[in-house]
């Protein structure tokens, strides 16, 4: 569980969550738009096209040499990116870097560590483990602003590639050095271990509607998060103010991870899924009328991020419990470009919706309305037996 914190709280999803830090530094030293930045990250995300063959790799071979291999890219990643010239494409590049390891620092390796060793507080387990993420949001937003606004952006690219490469991958491979590289540990019943194959959960329409949710969820926040801090500025804070707003979302998703982690031990999973999404598109829909006062902000960027921490505890909760472990990283890895297509939409979306009206409003109401069809998505998702099982769980 703490390797699993440090690969997601040191991994690309710190960028993801901090890279609204860049866009201010990247606009002035390139002239390039919000917008054209949005689009190259974006559009970089295909890059995750490689995630059914890592999830593949992984079941085969164990997660401790795509966990390695998956750091050491990431370090390349950002240093590629601290020395990139005018020419847009170059940032294309440094973010298809980062999309491609982002399989090996997620829920697809350590969840299923996690799933193996944990049967009855599963939920919690997983919620802390993926809790990384936002606790290094938390810790690391003012120190990197602090790196970005004395040094410049570049050593901000630097600072996150010593903090991936040396700091973390050491720490994680120390932390999972028993663990056995057929992940499916010995506690795991028998039944759940053996599961479905990955082809027989792509044929189970739970699978695609589960997708379906992950995609509408990371379309709208991950679209929120990057623009955090131009919307920030724009709703009339400082550059200071607006960098806390990052830190409001980060306290969301520890939130968010561990009282679903908590409520899904206890309550039947899809309705608490279901709520939170909800939740999250009023507090997308209050942002949308672009409301002034830091408090007032700080409340709904926080509300608003709720689906955001919940989503990344429920998506790899929901492919244990209804597929089971056997193929669990392929399965997780089939559904990951899918979902990280919204995460594309999401980001290219935000951006070029400011630039073609001026204002974050119709972007802002985009999201309220996805957070609201997924939602639906739950509350339509059933549960099914596992193999060997008399009931669904």
């Amino acid at each position: 569980m703490w390797a699993a914190m440090l690969g997601a709280g040191l991994g690309p999803g710190l960028y993801q969550n901090l890279s609204s830090l860049f866009t201010p530094g990247l606009e002035r030293s390139f002239g390039w738009s919000r917008g054209e930045i949005a689009t190259a990250a974006g559009l970089a995300l295909l890059g995750a096209l490689a995630a059914p063959l890592i999830g593949r790799t992984a079941d085969r071979f164990g997660v401790r040499p795509v966990i390695t291999a998956s750091m050491l890219l990431l370090g390349v990643a950002y240093l590629w990116l601290a020395s990139i010239g005018g020419a847009i494409w170059r940032y294309q590049v440094g973010v298809l870097l980062l999309v491609l390891t982002i399989p090996g620092t997620s829920s697809l390796a350590y969840g299923k560590l996690i799933a193996a060793a944990f049967e009855r507080r599963r939920g919690l387990a997983l919620a802390l483990g993926t809790s990384g993420l936002a606790l290094a949001t938390i810790v690391a937003a003012p120190a990197l602003g602090w790196v970005i606004g004395r040094y410049g952006w570049r050593y901000g690219f630097v600072a996150l590639a010593a903090g991936s490469a040396l700091l973390a991958l050491p720490l994680i491979l120390l932390a999972i050095r028993r663990a056995p590289c057929a992940i499916v540990a010995p506690r795991a019943p028998p039944s759940e271990a053996s599961g479905v194959s990955a082809r027989d959960a792509r044929r189970d329409r739970r699978f695609w509607i589960l997708v379906t949710s992950a995609l509408l969820i990371n379309g709208a926040t991950t679209g929120l998060v990057t623009q955090l801090v131009p919307i920030g500025i724009e709703f009339g804070q400082s550059a200071a103010q607006a960098a806390l707003l990052l830190t409001a979302f980060a306290a969301s998703a520890i939130a968010g991870r561990l009282l679903v982690g908590v409520l899904v031990d206890r309550l039947r999973p899809q309705p608490v899924a279901a709520g939170f999404a909800l939740v999250s598109a009023v507090a997308f829909v209050l942002l949308a009328l672009a409301p002034q006062g830091q408090a007032t902000l700080l409340l709904l960027v926080f509300l608003a991020g709720l689906m955001n921490g919940a989503e990344n505890d429920l998506l790899p909760f929901f492919a244990a419990r209804l597929f089971g472990l056997r193929a669990y990283a392929e399965i997780y890895g089939t559904a990951m470009p899918l979902a990280l297509s919204g995460t594309a939409v999401g980001i290219i979306g935000f951006g070029r919706l400011h630039d073609a009206t001026g204002t974050y409003t119709p972007a802002l109401a985009c999201g309220a309305g996805a957070l609201l069809l997924a939602c639906g998505c739950f509350l339509l998702l059933p549960d099914r037996a596992l193999p060997g099982r008399g009931e669904a769980l």
